[in-house]
């Protein structure tokens, strides 16, 4: 399986509510490259990966988020039930 699929894979599995930073995904797939897995994610065209489920170390959102930015991030983490402070997830969420 590719760098890709692995990285597709876990993140499917990133429950509804919760999020995790790109280093821990990272680090479950075996790798220490947690750019390469925003690079990943900023390239999904899939909408069924849920990417926005996944957030820098200090909690705060991707400007770069595949599917419209931080604020449709934002959006879709709050749908979900995802709380904020300021502008990052709670620790709770992570």
């Amino acid at each position: 399986m590719g760098f890709f699929e692995q990285v597709y894979k876990f993140v499917k599995q990133i429950p509804e509510g919760k999020v995790m930073t790109y280093g821990q995904v990272a680090q479950a797939i075996g790798t220490r490259d947690a750019r390469r897995v925003g690079q990943v994610l900023h390239a999904n065209k899939d909408s069924k990966v849920p990417c926005h489920r996944v957030v820098f170390a200090d909690g705060s959102l991707a400007p770069g988020y595949a599917f419209g930015g931080a604020e449709e991030q934002r959006k879709r983490l709050l749908a979900e039930g995802v709380e904020f402070v300021g502008d990052k997830v709670s620790p709770e969420a992570l």
